[in-house]
């Protein structure tokens, strides 16, 4: 038996925002110091996370498996994280680019 606080709207919301948590300190510690962030990706690059992007999108959003309104969000999902993948390489390509200008 679920203790009737725990069934409370409060506590889903505080829940899915504890699910959040990395995601969100992540992104803001990203826009209150934006030049940590280059440097991040700088050193990380940004190839490796088009690859990550694609691989985590072949086994989250599995759309051809599914049917309906399911399936529908799923490809949404799915060709979205495929574009910011392309613009991870793009980014990538720029500024192999702009380094054999050099």
């Amino acid at each position: 038996m679920v203790p009737a606080f725990l069934r409370a709207p409060w506590v889903r919301w505080v829940c899915l925002l504890l699910l959040c948590s990395a995601y969100l300190q992540g992104g803001f510690n990203k826009l209150t110091d934006f030049n940590s962030a280059i440097a991040e990706m700088q050193h990380f690059g940004v190839a490796p996370a088009a690859v990550f992007t694609v691989m985590a999108t072949l086994m989250a959003n599995r759309f051809w498996e599914m049917s309906g309104p399911e399936r529908f969000s799923a490809a949404n999902g799915f060709f979205e994280h495929l574009g910011l993948a392309g613009a991870f390489l793009l980014v990538a390509w720029l500024d192999l680019q702009d380094v054999n200008k050099e």
